[in-house]
């Protein structure tokens, strides 16, 4: 079974967390896991706040929310055209 260290370790070694080992890590835990384990995760937490480490869900959140923004824009010069 893999343990949390080992995926904050990946996420650390290639400066990105992927949704699925957010996902991984969520599930992990939820159950038991031992102090060396909630160190690592705190390191994590740490390293995304810092910007050492880019959390693809927020990359996609973020891509998102400015394909929004460009809809919202084009929404708007074709409201002030026609007005």
């Amino acid at each position: 079974m893999i343990l949390i260290r080992e995926v904050v370790q990946q996420a650390l070694c290639t400066g990105y967390l992927t949704v699925d080992a957010e996902e991984q890590l969520r599930k992990m835990l939820r159950g038991k896991y031992d102090s060396e384990d909630l160190r690592a995760f705190m390191i994590l937490q740490k390293a995304a706040m810092s910007g050492q480490v880019k959390q693809e869900s927020r990359v996609l959140l973020e891509e998102k929310m400015l394909e929004q923004a460009e809809v919202v824009e084009q929404l708007l010069r074709e409201v002030l055209v026609t007005t």
